[in-house]
């Protein structure tokens, strides 16, 4: 499995450069699913790993096991980053999903009968240079399936949730900076995805069961049909 890059400095990462991404669209199908806080990404790419044997992929879950795994040389720069706000240096974070992509495939998971091996990737590229980087070094995207849902209801949902949730980021002042980042940082990467025709933009403020049934009709359009169909 290939091992992180070794880092020169706590603010720049130098990654390898490769020729050609690691793996081939053809046979790896990879989707990003983004959102703003509170979207549904969660619920909908559980449907999605149910119906269409998708291996679900979180970044942000991805980094919190780094930064926790005994011995690495970045869970200690991770923490930092996490701490103060900021995203994780790009190499940092691609290279954790590729690793991720390559023990799947080693344990034969995420392949759907002949039809290539599928993989969700939940809140990435959360930047234009993760973006970049991933599908030129990783493999290029099948297409981003982005979840449009106002700022309002998003809030409503989240301190709804945060009443129970006992999240120290489901609260109003939170919400507003978090919404503000994705609006500063991710929505980019969906407008230029959106130019290449690489982007499904579902309108997520119905139930969860109807946004679902947008989201399967969507994807039968775009070739993915679901197990056993």
């Amino acid at each position: 499995m290939p091992s992180l890059p070794s880092p020169s400095h706590k603010e720049r990462i130098s990654a390898p450069s490769k020729p050609t991404p690691t793996f081939s669209p053809d046979t790896v199908h990879v989707v990003y699913v983004l959102g703003g806080p509170g979207a549904g990404k969660g619920t909908q790419c559980a449907n999605l790993v149910r119906d269409y044997g998708f291996k679900h992929l979180s970044a942000g879950d991805l980094l919190r096991a780094e930064q926790d795994r005994k011995d690495s040389e970045f869970g200690g720069m991770i923490k930092e980053y996490i701490a103060d706000g900021k995203i994780v240096p790009m190499e940092v974070t691609v290279q954790l999903l590729e690793n991720a992509i390559q023990a799947k495939l080693d344990e034969g998971e995420g392949q759907v009968g002949g039809k290539g091996s599928r993989f969700l990737i939940d809140g990435f590229p959360r930047k234009m240079d993760q973006a970049l980087h991933f599908e030129s070094s990783v493999c290029p995207s099948q297409f981003t399936l982005f979840f449009d849902c106002p700022e309002e209801e998003m809030q409503k949902r989240l301190l709804h949730r945060g009443e129970t949730s006992g999240r120290s980021d489901d609260n109003a002042e939170s919400i507003k900076k978090r919404f503000k980042t994705f609006v500063e940082t991710s929505m980019p990467v969906v407008e230029y995805f959106e130019k290449e025709g690489k982007v499904v933009r579902v309108e997520a403020t119905e139930s969860p069961e109807r946004i679902y049934e947008v989201v399967k009709g969507r994807m039968g359009e775009r070739g993915f049909e679901m197990i056993g169909k």
